[in-house]
């Protein structure tokens, strides 16, 4: 009797074991969130007659959806604006030759004479997509403003 029930123990375990090496397995070879290079970038922006300067693009990817921050120096805030207020679109080139748009209004609350700040905003890449920044549209309070880059995005572009 003792033989059997350690028979049957011993292949509960051999089962269990097995099962946990096939979770194992499968993790391992589940796709990782994808990694994007470089994660951070600036290019500079001329705004017309709202200002002109430098933008810091923070990227980051999880598989197929991306998200994009940006702060800004180019646009500054004449009053205080509240979290959630700006409505943004920023068109990345993508591939060197088409554009795609990375959107929302998710942006932090934004003192009087502070740097405008946006994003996350979000936008669909696929593996091996290169993005770079090339025009920002910001509409708040009813006002749009349109900022188009005057220089290349540096260390380069976002390689997804």
């Amino acid at each position: 009797m003792r033989n059997g029930r350690l028979g049957r123990l011993g292949g509960g375990i051999g089962t269990a074991l097995g099962v946990g090496a096939l979770a194992v397995g499968a993790l391992a070879m589940a796709p990782a969130a994808g990694a994007v290079e470089p994660q951070s970038a600036t290019l500079s922006f001329d705004c017309g007659t709202y200002g002109s300067g430098t933008a810091t693009l923070t990227a980051a990817q999880d598989g197929t959806s991306a998200t994009i921050e940006v702060s800004t120096s180019a646009i500054t805030a004449p009053i205080d604006i509240g979290a959630g207020a700006v409505n943004s679109t920023l068109t990345l080139t993508k591939n060197g030759s088409g554009t795609t748009d990375f959107t929302g209004n998710s942006n932090p609350a934004i003192p009087a004479g502070g740097a405008v700040s946006t994003g996350p905003l979000t936008g669909t890449v696929a593996a091996g997509d290169s993005l770079e920044g090339k025009s920002l549209k910001i509409v708040v309070l009813g006002l749009t403003v349109t900022c188009n880059a005057t220089s290349a995005q540096s260390p380069g572009p976002f390689v997804f």
